[in-house]
């Protein structure tokens, strides 16, 4: 379930929080599927139009790696001890900033930024040939290929438009079914 109604109420929120907790530090999970042969991306769309990865805030002082599974283990595992998760976090694919309490995010942070609001970090996630998922009702876990996000700004922002260069110095191979 999402927090906020808007972005600005979002950013309203981030604010508080900056202000009791200091810097933001989020993570999210890259995680790749084949489908046509070809690899997609798995995001979670909130309505008709905004996407996201899965992820979110860590705790303050929490390992990256072990906050990546609490998020995916809350919003896409399935409650069952029948399918416990075993979510295979890799490397971390891309760094991204916030200087400021506005929506712009950069893959650096600015020199002239010397207390950040927000560190966002993307990890790959490697998935088992099998995986069952739970996802909330009001989200929908939509497979996106790599193509299509490539360059799309419009669509789904500066983060998710930009991971296909920041895996492109993966090989990926294709499993025939």
């Amino acid at each position: 379930m999402e927090k906020d109604t808007s972005v600005a109420d979002r950013l309203a929120r981030m604010k508080v929080n900056y202000m009791k907790e200091g810097m933001r530090t989020s993570v999210e999970a890259i995680l790749l599927v084949q489908e046509h042969n070809h690899p997609h991306i798995l995001l979670l769309q909130i309505g008709n139009t905004f996407c996201k990865l899965p992820g979110g805030r860590l705790k303050p002082g929490e390992n990256e790696i072990e906050g990546l599974k609490r998020k995916l283990c809350s919003k896409l595992a399935v409650n069952s001890p029948s399918f416990p998760p075993n979510w295979q976090v890799g490397e971390c694919v891309a760094v991204w900033w916030r200087p400021n309490f506005e929506t712009v995010m950069y893959p650096y942070c600015p020199p002239h930024i010397t207390k950040p609001k927000e560190c966002k970090k993307l990890f790959i996630v490697h998935l088992s040939e099998r995986e069952y998922f739970a996802v909330p009702r009001n989200l929908k876990l939509l497979a996106v290929p790599l193509f299509e996000l490539y360059d799309n700004v419009q669509r789904y922002g500066p983060v998710i438009s930009t991971i296909p260069q920041q895996l492109s110095r993966f090989q990926f191979n294709m499993v025939s079914s």
